[in-house]
């Protein structure tokens, strides 16, 4: 023998022909394995053997009382056998008083292959592993958890996918948070332990998602089978690494599908839309009933992606039907409703979103905004364009922890905040006024072009003029005021400037006339 054969080790296998201690210690560990058909067949000394028997139990008292001091004579601590289960009480405290483990075997001779692994043939429990590691690979997986639940599965050990900070991904086990920081970041491979836990973990080769581990786990495990578990590791990792990418592709294509799928709604207006309504249908995305929108933006370089994952994440949080995407350089989304929630439910789901404003804005630099709550198509169109509105005005206000929702001041209170004022209302006019000269029509074209999120479409449909002739406008406004308003800043200032230029003056009536202020 070159190692001792703990009964831990053995539980610990997935293959022991279904194991199961009767009586004795616990923690029993014996330096031989004796595998014979009947006790008598057994050596006559093996001191701090296991018998391995393949007939059952005797069923009387007596035979078993018998039997045990027989294997004790014998010098065995341990004796496993197909029927241990029904041994007579009185039996089993003997077992006890002799120091005996007694154990309990469906399939004595997977047992005793499991213990010729475990302490004379490491390469072979190595090369179990391995082929079943291979197998795992046979039917190909959905996604990353499919395949990590195949390869334990097939292994027969729980399986984690981990970073310095927390549990990514799992499958057949719960990774115990003591061994997950006993885990050693740092080399290829690491064998850790934390109590009778143990674990070992390979890096995971991925160029997008650095400071990944894989790692195979369980209690009771052996050196030997660490290190083999260790290859195993090794061996499954590639695939994992390929599946993160092939997932993270998956991924990229599905968001910016329902990225463009969201502005095409955005842009149609809440106009009927078969095709678009048909889209938003098969995925999932609720357009009758009742919405409430928020927006996030960065404050500053935002990569989407992981905020859309954090973001995610976060939604479990709130009790209510949640669709969220990337949107420029931010995401958009809403809560849906199938009836028309309270107002007591509306102000608490507000506050929910808050909470995942500074939840998600611990790691990154973001400001927020939500619409007010509409009903159907039309409405959820609205109240994304006004927590679009919000979210730009919360991102230059730290006063309000960057969170700004519109039904606590309304829109265009907030909008006045910024534009009502003594010096901003002449830099205004004096930005727009190249414009003067075209009797307020490009004026008012600008002005609606930015109030429908400069949709071509949506502007026509407003002002009831070809899309062309909204095109040819505003290429023309462009050239006069010389700005680019693809340009989300440039955009943001004009919309701003033509808010204070054609908002209401006071005692002028409904509305001041554009080429009289910009001739002011």
């Amino acid at each position: 023998m070159s190692a001792r054969l703990s009964l831990a080790g053995l539980r610990a296998h997935p293959e022991n022909g279904g194991l199961r201690r009767i009586a004795g210690p616990e923690d029993a560990e014996w330096d031989a394995v004796a595998v014979e058909t009947a006790e008598a067949d057994l050596p006559a000394l093996l001191d701090g053997g296991l018998a391995v028997l393949l007939d059952a139990a005797p069923e009387t008292p007596w035979q078993q009382d018998a039997m045990l001091r027989r294997i004790r004579e014998r010098g065995f601590r341990g004796v496993a056998m197909p029927g241990a289960g029904a041994f007579d009480p009185g039996a089993q405290r003997l077992a006890e008083r002799l120091g005996i483990c007694l154990l309990d075997v469906q399939r004595p001779i997977v047992l005793a292959q499991a213990c010729w692994m475990l302490v004379q043939a490491q390469d072979a429990l190595t090369l179990s592993h391995v082929r079943k590691v291979a197998r795992s690979f046979e039917y190909p997986a959905r996604d990353l958890s499919d395949l990590l639940r195949q390869v334990s599965a097939n292994l027969g050990h729980p399986l984690a996918l981990v970073d310095g900070t927390e549990v990514l991904h799992s499958s057949g086990g719960v990774l115990d948070p003591a061994l997950h920081a006993a885990i050693d970041f740092r080399p290829w491979v690491d064998l850790a332990r934390a109590g009778d836990a143990a674990a070992a973990s390979v890096r995971v080769d991925s160029p997008s998602r650095p400071g990944l581990r894989l790692v195979v786990f369980g209690t009771g495990l052996s050196e030997s089978q660490l290190a083999a578990l260790s290859v195993a590791a090794e061996i499954a990792m590639p695939a994992v690494a390929a599946r993160i990418l092939i997932d993270e592709v998956a991924e990229v294509n599905d968001v910016s599908a329902s990225s463009a799928l969201l502005r095409d709604f955005v842009d149609a207006r809440g106009l009927a839309d078969d095709d678009i309504e048909r889209r938003m249908g098969e995925r999932g995305w609720r357009t009758a009933g009742h919405h409430l929108g928020f927006r996030m933006v960065g404050r500053g370089r935002l990569d989407p992606l992981p905020l859309l994952r954090a973001v995610r994440a976060a939604l479990g949080g709130i009790a209510a039907e949640a669709h969220v995407t990337t949107a420029g350089r931010g995401l958009s989304g809403w809560l849906a409703f199938s009836e028309a929630p309270d107002p007591v439910t509306v102000e608490r789901l507000a506050r929910g979103l808050r909470s995942l404003h500074r939840e998600v804005g611990r790691s990154f630099a973001i400001a927020t905004g939500v619409g007010s709550l509409q009903r159907g198509s039309a409405g959820l169109a609205v109240t994304l364009d006004e927590a679009a509105d919000a979210a730009r005005i919360a991102a230059s206000r730290s006063a309000t922890g960057w969170f700004v929702r519109v039904d606590s001041l309304g829109l265009e209170q907030l909008l006045l905040a910024w534009t009502g004022n003594d010096t901003f209302v002449p830099a205004a006019a004096s930005l727009l006024a190249p414009l003067q000269g075209a009797s307020g029509d490009l004026l008012r074209t600008l002005s609606v072009y930015l109030d429908q999120e400069s949709s071509l479409v949506a502007t026509a449909a407003a002002l009831n003029l070809h899309r062309n002739t909204v095109a040819v406008r505003i290429r023309r406004v462009q050239e006069l005021l010389g700005v680019d308003l693809t340009d989300p800043e440039t955009r943001l200032a004009v919309h701003l400037a033509c808010r204070a230029v054609l908002a209401p003056a006071a005692g002028d009536g409904p509305a001041r006339r554009e080429h009289g202020i910009l001739g002011a």
